[in-house]
């Protein structure tokens, strides 16, 4: 009660109803492997490592690069992006592992370049690749760009302006009387006898000072364009990034090495940034201008490497260090502190060919899934396996945690462009990327309860093996789920098991729904913790409980013709003993009776005639 110490009229806020549980999502989905760019942690690099939120497959080309093989092969997490989207994901979190191949020089782990331009003495720039890659191989091309005449009369005189608006500009100046016909180009290379920089004296009007820092005396109707940079990064035939109205003196806003700097460019998506050496130097402008033209057709970033292949140990990564706080998680250990994931797949694995490595890193997913509790995983087999094979790495695993799906897809390279009359080149890809994104579809449309089954597999050719019923009868049973081609009903996902041998969890659907309700209410009773523990609390979160639990059965989640028939919750003296109550502990207990999938639907038909009557 709070304390009234002093006469007065005290209004106070109560509340006379109780919480609400607010349901978390159940499709957004994690992938941990390969790609040909994006953010991970190196030594030098940039902060915000962390796997991002993806939620197109235009945005992953972006922020992670393309289909593009890797120097070690098929590049799988891109094309499982590519599935997960096509058969309607919406959100992704990609975490990218990456080891060089040059373990010997870490401080250069694959990262592009230049070679240094230098500037004065031992000052340089030097253009690098933001992450390490072959993608980071892009040109680049700096340009000047001339616009208006600043006019040499309101320079001088400051008339009309804002004192020190164009301070630290570099311009070029023309004598008076010079025509627009008689300027070089807009894109013209600079002519470094006329460059000048824009410096604001004492009694606050400009003042020109020329590479060398001395003051130049300028006729009042002189002719001065400024003169900005523009840089263009070609990634590709489909992709150049332009960054325009740059500048190359620290005071202006938009300083060429504040919005291409490493840690915090203003596009955190940009492939490129710009190195000063030594960082900490003041750069003249009009020699920095002039060392980052001096390449009119552009220079090409060399030395990116996409790193080793893949295996379990960095799939499995590290956890962040708490004594460094820019040693970020990585790999599967980087998705683990993504609380919103609750779905988690590494299409990866399938370009590891060693089939022990294969089995770790396919046992890290799984222990990683198990750990996190709220979250299933989805397992690839190996690929081009057969019955026996498939059923012998089925039986290497048991958790009520993952799902495992057979066979592989075959679809056509979206990279190729085949020749008039040759065959169009195919891929053989995982079904995880697909699968996740049929999980991402249903629960969308129908909801977690439902199981993720008898559902469309978009973007295929055609299933890698030909699973008939007399095949599925041998791997159903054994928590394989197949997916099949069905006349007239098109490529269908089969199968809606965990790879569990308790009776209890065997449907996909149900350990998700149990994953669903259990992390909700988690997440929606924090603030339960430290109350007073006796009957106002509990009933108040039985009334909180019941109220979500009314709602999932109106769904459809829940059995029972009656919200009686369906769950129960008790919280009282009957699920605590004074022991518990002595130690903090609040136990409630919740019962619900889940829908299980019609697996098997049976219809029994006989002969019946009017006068027959039916057995009991």
């Amino acid at each position: 009660m709070p304390e009234y110490l002093a006469p007065g009229v005290f209004v106070e806020e109560t509340s006379f109803r109780a919480k609400t549980i607010e349901g978390v999502p159940t499709s957004t989905t994690g992938f941990c492997g390969r790609t040909r760019t994006g953010p991970v942690s190196y030594p030098g690099g940039p902060t915000g490592t962390e796997p991002r939120l993806i939620t197109s497959f235009t945005e992953f080309e972006r922020v992670y690069g393309g289909l593009e093989n890797l120097d070690s092969g098929i590049n799988l997490t891109a094309h499982g992006a590519r599935s997960f989207f096509e058969n309607g994901g919406k959100r992704l979190y990609i975490s990218r592992v990456y080891r060089t191949t040059v373990p010997d020089d870490p401080a250069r782990p694959g990262i592009a370049s230049t070679p240094p331009i230098p500037i004065d003495g031992d000052i340089a720039a030097q253009w690098k690749a933001r992450w390490p890659g072959t993608f980071g191989n892009v040109h680049i091309r700096v340009q000047t760009v001339r616009s208006r005449n600043l006019g040499g009369q309101d320079l001088l005189r400051n008339r009309r302006l804002v004192p020190g608006a164009f301070t630290g500009m570099t311009v070029e100046a023309y004598e008076p009387g010079t025509t627009a016909s008689q300027l070089p180009g807009p894109l013209a290379p600079p002519d470094p006898d006329r460059l000048l920089s824009i410096d604001v004296a004492l009694d606050g009007t400009q003042r020109f000072l020329n590479a060398d820092g001395d003051e130049q005396q300028l006729d009042v109707n002189a002719v001065v364009i400024s003169v900005s940079l523009r840089v263009t990064v070609t990634v590709s035939v489909e992709r150049q990034e332009v960054y325009a109205d740059l500048w190359t003196a620290p005071d202006r806003p938009r300083f060429i090495g504040r919005i291409l700097e490493l840690q915090h460019p203003e596009d955190e998506d940009s492939p490129v940034w710009l190195s000063l050496t030594p960082p900490d130097t003041n750069i003249g402008a009009i020699p920095l201008l002039l060392a980052l033209t001096q390449a009119p057709e552009g220079l090409r970033l060399a030395g990116g490497d996409d790193g080793t292949g893949l295996d379990a140990a960095m799939l499995r990564g590290a956890e962040a260090d708490p004594d460094d706080v820019d040693k970020k998680a990585t790999g599967l250990a980087a998705l683990a502190e993504i609380e919103d994931i609750a779905i988690v797949a590494a299409p990866d694995i399938g370009t590891i060919s060693d089939d022990e490595q294969r089995i770790l890193a396919t046992a890290d997913v799984i222990t990683h899934a198990e750990l996190q509790r709220y979250r299933i995983a989805v397992i690839d087999g190996p690929p081009n396996a057969s019955l026996t094979k498939i059923r012998e790495f089925r039986g290497l695993f048991d958790s009520k945690y993952a799902a495992l799906y057979h066979p592989w897809i075959e679809t056509l390279d979206p990279l190729e462009r085949p020749a008039q009359g040759a065959p169009p080149r195919r891929l053989v890809l995982p079904p995880s990327g697909f699968v996740t994104g049929i999980y991402g579809r249903s629960d969308i449309e129908r909801g977690v309860f439902k199981a993720p089954a008898n559902e469309v597999v978009r973007g295929l050719t055609r299933f890698e093996i030909n699973i008939n019923k007399s095949r599925q009868e041998v791997i159903n049973p054994e928590g394989i789920n197949a997916l099949r081609f069905f006349e007239g009903r098109g490529n269908r996902v089969w199968g809606a098991r965990t790879m569990s041998s308790d009776p209890e969890w065997k449907y996909v659907n149900v350990r998700r729904l149990f994953i669903f309700l259990e992390h909700s209410i988690d997440k929606s009773t924090q603030w339960a913790v430290f109350e007073p523990n006796n009957q106002r609390l509990w009933a108040n979160i039985r009334q909180t409980i019941e109220d979500f639990l009314i709602v999932q059965w109106r769904d459809g989640a829940l059995m029972g013709n009656k919200p009686e028939e369906a769950f129960f919750v008790r919280c009282d003296r009957t699920t605590m003993t004074q022991n518990d109550l002595d130690n903090g502990r609040l136990i409630c207990l919740i019962g619900v009776a889940p829908t299980y999938p019609a697996e098997f639907v049976i219809f029994r038909i006989g002969q019946w005639t009017a006068d027959s009557k039916l057995a009991a």
